[in-house]
């Protein structure tokens, strides 16, 4: 006889003298060594292929009370058996039947145990898997359980979305179609495994005011909230063409739905964040809740305000400001966060607010929300930072749309304090050239005046982009941050977008009317300004052209155009360049500095113009 036949047979003889020796035993009688031999030789003919002899002992009557007892320890086996077989291969199916007769049969709450210990210890590629082979018996298992259901479930739930957290979230429509890990079609699996305990609720609900199954709820709150964070946060929800069921779409669909059968929706949707969160012991542990908590609510506004998840259910009586303003601190969560897909949402979820307004009717007084300044600086942070170039372009445009919705005096407070906080010549560059064209709306509306020409005056209030407002205002732009000393090829979209900006109040504003101010503070603006300019322009000309004259001179001696140098930039070293490309760089620097000097040539001249013409 061959021998791994014989060892073969040997495991079911083994298997069967513990049958047999605990046949005669009272339930009380059975020992850890009778768990063990059982475990053993039942483990030992799983591995050996012999899983239809196993099935036939687990099957018979006689066995039920053994079963009952000891069958849960078959479970690790089981499972890595049933997940090595391929679908089509009979012991597969054998095994299958095996775990279906221990759910029947075994004790209620050590199977609870086992199964949570197999989902527990999976890990990589075999976590979506196990979890999908395990949710119906855990079900199952669940509305068996007498005591703690609720707990019970809450703890299954929490056990499944930690093992799936960590895998990758499936972000193209290739990703998606392939699903590698079977992530897609888990999550709807643990959704579809979550309704009937949400049915339990509901019902509860309908008999009484109050939920009975308070607890069960609470656990169902917090599997939706986690489900919020993940995979949704990261998930593209973006219609995808060729993709029918979108699995992410229909899984938001599945979680506002249960929100909305618990009553859950509405009020998560008005919370504020910061005010939420349970007493902890350990501060460690609040701030992690407090940052969950917050990433799912900006989630759920995201799901509702872009994509329209729910807006059905949702009362159609709050103001556009009021709603932003609501959104406000979720789309702060949203973009101090790096991942591509989870700053779109903040983007999208801050576009989509806006748009919902009209242009001039966001009032200053929401500038007294300190989330009314931080997200424009946060947003500055996108513009300047971010790898990305498409978000970068969207962050722009949607600063330029929040401008647009404020009304004069809140454009006016939002541009000071941008030039105040924004740190970056080229975001100083773009206030400014907002500041020029509401000064020209300004200018507009009072020649309109003067002609007795109706102007809205939501949109053409010109009391604070004319007169001591404006000079106020004028004294953060017209100036070197440095004086002479200011890098001026750093701060060149700044310097250039003042020049500009004087240029026109220049032409514009005559020096009998004054309606702008800017003659009144002419000397000061020369002295602060137009002067350190001028000596900043020559020093930094004749510096770059003594290196031109250098790099020159070096390369004569050399005899070598490819001599290359290396640059560091923010502490990272950039690609090496050859003396041809700084030669390149540092005449680029020299055509700057000619364009500044052109333009600021032109505004004296116009000075001196408008001054002689009034002499």
């Amino acid at each position: 006889m061959p021998e791994e036949q014989s060892q073969t047979i040997m495991a079911i003889d083994e298997l069967q003298a513990i049958i047999q020796r605990c046949q005669i035993l009272e339930e009380a009688d059975f020992r850890g060594e009778d768990f063990n031999l059982f475990q053993v030789a039942g483990q030992k003919c799983l591995e050996d292929g012999y899983a239809a002899q196993l099935l036939e002992v687990v099957q018979n009557e006689k066995n039920k009370v053994i079963i009952k007892n000891m069958g849960w320890n078959l479970i690790c086996p089981l499972v890595r058996c049933i997940l090595v077989y391929k679908q089509e291969d009979d012991k597969r199916e054998h095994c299958l039947k095996i775990l279906d007769q221990l759910v029947q049969l075994c004790n209620a709450k050590e199977l609870f145990l086992g199964l949570l210990e197999q989902i527990e210890q999976t890990s990589g590629e075999q976590v979506c898997q196990t979890v999908m082979l395990l949710l119906q018996p855990l079900q199952t298992v669940l509305f068996k359980l007498q005591n703690k259901k609720a707990y019970s479930v809450g703890l299954s739930l929490a056990m499944i979305m930690n093992q799936l957290t960590p895998l990758p979230v499936p972000y193209t429509k290739q990703q998606m179609q392939e699903d590698k890990l079977g992530l897609c079609q888990c999550c709807n699996a643990v959704v579809d495994f979550a309704k009937p305990f949400v049915n339990e609720v509901v019902k509860s609900m309908e008999k009484s005011s109050e939920c009975s199954d308070m607890e069960l709820k609470e656990e169902l709150l917090k599997f939706c909230m986690k489900s919020l964070k993940y995979p949704l946060l990261t998930a593209q929800l973006e219609q995808l063409e060729s993709i029918e069921d979108h699995p992410f779409r229909r899984f938001a669909t599945e979680i506002i739905g249960i929100l909305w059968d618990m009553r859950e929706f509405i009020p998560l949707v008005f919370l504020h964040h910061k005010g939420r969160s349970p007493s902890w012991e350990n501060e460690e542990f609040e701030d992690i809740e407090r940052k969950n908590s917050a990433d799912s609510l900006a989630c759920l506004a995201y799901l509702m305000f872009v994509h329209c998840f729910g807006i059905d259910c949702f009362p159609m009586v709050f103001s556009p400001s009021y709603l932003l303003q609501r959104n406000m601190t979720h789309i702060e969560v949203l973009l101090k966060r790096t991942e591509e897909s989870v700053l779109s949402k903040g983007l999208d979820l801050f576009e989509s607010s806006l748009l919902r307004m009209e242009d001039n009717s966001l009032l200053h007084q929401y500038l007294e929300f300190s989330d009314f300044i931080t997200v424009p600086q946060n947003l500055v942070k996108v513009m300047t930072l971010c790898p990305i170039e498409h978000l970068r372009k969207k962050s722009l445009n949607i600063l330029q749309l929040f401008i647009n919705k404020f009304d004069a005096e809140g454009k006016y407070t939002l541009f000071r304090c941008l030039l105040k906080t924004s740190n970056h010549a080229g975001v100083e560059g773009y206030i400014i050239q907002n500041i020029k064209d509401q000064i020209h709306l300004s200018l507009t509306h009072l020649r309109s005046k003067a002609r007795n020409v109706c102007c809205d005056m939501k949109v053409c209030d010109n009391s604070w982009f004319t007169g001591h407002h404006l000079i106020s205002l004028l004294d953060l732009v017209l100036l070197l941050p440095e004086g002479a000393e200011t890098d001026l090829l750093q701060n060149s979209d700044r310097i250039m977008a003042s020049l500009n900006l004087l240029r026109y109040l220049i032409i514009k504003d005559s020096e009998y009317n004054n309606q702008t101010g800017v003659w009144t503070m002419l000397a000061k603006i020369e002295q602060n300004f137009l002067k350190p300019l001028h000596v900043g322009l020559n020093m930094s000309k004749a510096h770059y052209e003594a290196e031109i004259k250098n790099k020159k001179e070096n390369r004569r001696e050399a005899h070598n155009s490819n001599t290359v140098c290396s640059v560091t930039v923010s502490g990272e070293k950039m690609p090496v360049m050859t003396t041809e490309m700084q030669l390149q760089v540092l005449h680029s620097a020299l055509f700057t500095f000619d364009l500044i000097e052109s333009v600021l040539a032109r505004v004296e001249e116009l000075i001196e113009v408008k001054i002689k013409a009034v002499t």
